[in-house]
């Protein structure tokens, strides 16, 4: 039996949620439902013009793939995360919450000097979710960062396709990949983000190679990224690059391949308060599931039921008990 059931790579970001509205967004000059990637200067300056919101918001410990790793942990799974973390406050911060939600790390990923990244999420009325982020050192995530003993003792590699906006990040993706090949270690990997998948699409292919054994994305990224009008056909394009995917569709449920059949999923009827993080979510219960002998249909019937969960509410994580709620 392998150790660890998913072994995840990522970004670190300390996330700060704050309430905004549009046109607190027109005036700042953001860009809505995307992640845009800032330098610290300007991150600071949007924190010191909102800061009456920032006096109700909440501190986390975050990252694409971090959230999904973290989802996975709180159902049950074995974990392992590698990333980057500067030996400061934030730094310590988040690996300490790692640890609490029982995910394993590499101990050398908290050793250097720096600044550790750090993420605005900014969530509208209307739930939705933009982003400014300032990487720091996570920007400097390399194959330095891989722990090959802990891949070699995983059943699944997970990565994370913000990785891609990285010179150093994107070969560290590309050679946990090719390393998971090697070992016999299934591959998956997340689109991440419709503008990352516009201004980023080489180096999401590169990054995905030959094919992954899993794919995650969401209906506007699998446009994006095949180039198609309708979720059919771009359904059918990414079978060219992984034996399995799932496209989210929001209100509408997911589509799902196993690799011989269509599968498609419901969607929960919610209230939907914040969607920062559904995704990440719906990839960790998903991954959760699969290596717990769900079925595909099952698999994504609880990653569908916890996104639903996790878009009624604030921030990107359930609570434990959320968790083993849903597993019934």
């Amino acid at each position: 039996m392998p150790t660890y059931q998913i072994y995840g790579l990522g970004a670190a970001l300390v996330d700060t949620e704050i309430e905004v509205t549009d046109l607190d967004l027109k005036d700042l000059r953001i860009d809505k439902g995307v992640m845009t990637l800032v330098d610290e200067a300007r991150q600071a300056q949007l924190l010191r013009t909102l800061s009456k919101h920032v006096a109700a918001s909440k501190r986390a410990s975050g990252g694409s793939a971090a959230n999904s790793i973290i989802a996975a942990s709180y159902f049950g799974a074995k974990t392992f995360y590698s990333c980057r973390v500067a030996n400061d406050e934030n730094g310590k911060f988040y690996l300490n919450d790692l640890a609490e939600a029982g995910v394993s790390y590499y101990e050398k990923n908290g050793e250097p000097s720096g600044t550790t990244g750090k993420c605005l999420v900014f969530i509208t009325p209307d739930a939705e979710r933009t982003m400014n982020t300032f990487l720091g050192i996570s920007e400097t995530l390399s194959v330095d960062d891989i722990d090959e003993q802990a891949l070699a003792e995983s059943e699944w590699a997970y990565i994370e396709g913000y990785l891609v906006t990285s010179a150093t990040g994107r070969p560290a993706a590309i050679k946990l990949r090719e390393l998971a090949e090697a070992k016999g270690v299934k591959t998956a990997l997340s689109l991440s983000d419709p503008a990352i998948v516009n201004f980023f699409k080489d180096g999401l292919v590169e990054m995905i190679g030959d094919g992954v054994d899993m794919l995650f994305c969401n209906e506007a990224e699998a446009l994006q990224y095949t180039g198609c009008d309708t979720v059919e056909t771009a359904a059918e394009a990414l079978k060219q690059c992984a034996k399995a995917f799932a496209i989210t569709q929001g209100a509408k449920g997911a589509l799902l391949f196993d690799g011989e059949q269509f599968i498609t999923v419901a969607a929960h009827k919610v209230t939907p308060v914040d969607t920062n993080g559904a995704g990440d979510m719906f990839a960790g219960a998903f991954l959760y599931g699969l290596t717990n002998n769900m079925s595909f249909q099952q698999a994504g019937d609880l990653a569908s039921k916890a996104a639903s969960v996790v878009v009624s509410q604030f921030g990107p994580r359930l609570r434990p008990e959320q968790h083993k709620e849903l597993l019934g």
